[in-house]
């Protein structure tokens, strides 16, 4: 039903002011807009109000992902074998609760009844024995499909026209999550297809996290939240330092339409996949949970290092991503590719990434007027990934008013600022 047209005008001023607060900057100075904590609440209700509201995705959704390094390689042992290593390593407790199967887990045709079929190969037991599996070991299963004629793969069917049916397949069978794909389209509208799977989600699968995958093409934060728990912003990520980036960026500039219920997804974690290094892949994740990005992690976790589970359990970083405030950060000081990120947690405090995008290495200051501190506040300083805690003018770079550290190349320092 339409809203009176007052509301509507209200919430318009409201989502255009949000995105100029989020995009702007200061010129020169390179430093952005303080973190306004009364225009966040105000934005925070009017997202609530059109968030898609099935009750899941209350923080950002958590788990593992097997495209970015299994591709169309997967099958039910690995997903079994998955869910093992997510509760032997200690993952699951940290709140890696979706094992999520993508593309190319069924056969190219349906079954004489119109209904989609698990690949007979790959996964012989059915997807019904998977969920079963996976429930057990305390986690859920995710499944993929796509809003065309076939999914990416062009190896297994897409639900267009099928919303309905599909769904209460995945219903049947047990399914957590679904992550819905863009290709093979048909030239029809986006908005018309994740419109579709979007009611029949809303009739049948109610307890199934929808996740939008449209790549970003048509501005999905502006309009998804009322369709699904996430919506990708930008496209594939790839395992190296110039998409990772450029992911982040494309993705900051939405942090105003992420909130409980629905957020901003610049896809899946490439950490431990080999593509970049250690400081580097300590800067994703970092730069993902402070932006309230699900973590989905994307590496064969049954063979990973130690470095890696170093960086992916970090459990006072999962806890900035997983913060019930559920404000998304973001960007608030560049200057030539020395840059902080900041968001505000619960209790007035504030996280903060001090990111060096450069090739050497560089100290980099971040200001109260920056984070969303009064300039004359004392604060406890939190180094999240030296676990270690200090006050504000104790801690190495710090004084009144700002922190400083040096930062290796293409590396960060991520902190908690909790005001005394």
């Amino acid at each position: 039903m339409a809203r009176a047209s007052s509301s509507s005008l209200l919430l318009l001023l409201l989502a255009v002011a949000a995105t100029a607060v989020a995009g702007a900057r200061v010129p020169g100075s390179g430093r952005g807009p303080p973190l306004d904590g009364n225009a966040t609440s105000v934005e925070l209700r009017a997202r609530r109000r059109r968030a898609f509201e099935n009750g899941l995705g209350r923080t950002p959704q958590m788990g593992w992902n097997s495209w970015n390094h299994f591709y169309c390689g997967v099958n039910e042992n690995i997903i079994r074998e998955t869910a093992d290593a997510l509760v032997n390593t200690g993952l699951a407790k940290l709140g890696y609760q979706y094992v999520n199967i993508d593309d190319c887990w069924a056969e190219l045709n349906r079954d004489y009844q119109g209904n989609m079929v698990p690949n007979k190969q790959t996964f012989p037991s059915g997807i019904k024995a998977l969920a079963d599996y996976v429930h057990a070991k305390g986690l859920k299963l995710g499944i993929y499909s796509d809003a065309g004629t076939q999914t990416c793969s062009n190896r297994m069917p897409g639900s267009l026209d099928h919303e309905e049916q599909d769904v209460k397949t995945f219903t049947s069978w047990g399914v957590d999550y679904l992550k819905y794909d863009n290709c093979n389209d048909a030239g029809r509208s986006i908005k018309e297809r994740y419109t579709k799977m979007s009611n029949a989600m809303k009739k049948y699968g109610k307890n199934i996290f929808f996740s939008l995958c449209e790549w970003g093409n048509e501005n999905p934060a502006t309009w998804a939240g009322g369709m699904g728990n996430s919506w990708r912003t930008t496209g594939d990520i790839a395992d190296n330092w110039g998409s990772m980036t450029s992911r982040a960026d494309q993705n900051d500039k939405w942090a105003a339409y992420a909130g409980p219920g629905g957020w901003n997804d610049p896809d899946m974690l490439e950490v431990g996949n080999g593509g970049m290094t250690e400081a580097e892949y300590r800067s994703h994740f970092s730069i993902w949970a402070l932006a309230k990005a699900p973590l989905l992690i994307g590496c064969d976790v049954r063979s990973m290092s130690q470095v890696t589970k170093d960086i992916i359990s970090n459990s006072e970083v999962i806890a900035v991503n997983q913060g019930n405030l559920g404000v998304q950060g973001k960007k608030v000081q560049s200057d030539n590719g020395l840059e902080v990120w900041a968001g505000p947690l619960s209790g007035n405090r504030k996280a903060v990434v001090l990111w060096n995008r450069q090739g050497y290495q560089a100290t980099i200051t971040a200001y109260w007027s920056s984070v969303g501190l009064p300039a004359s506040a004392t604060v406890t300083v939190r180094d999240l990934w030296a676990h270690s805690s200090s006050s504000a003018g104790q801690a190495p770079g710090s004084s009144e008013g700002q922190i400083s550290a040096p930062v290796a190349p293409h590396d960060c320092k991520m902190y908690i600022l909790t005001p005394k």
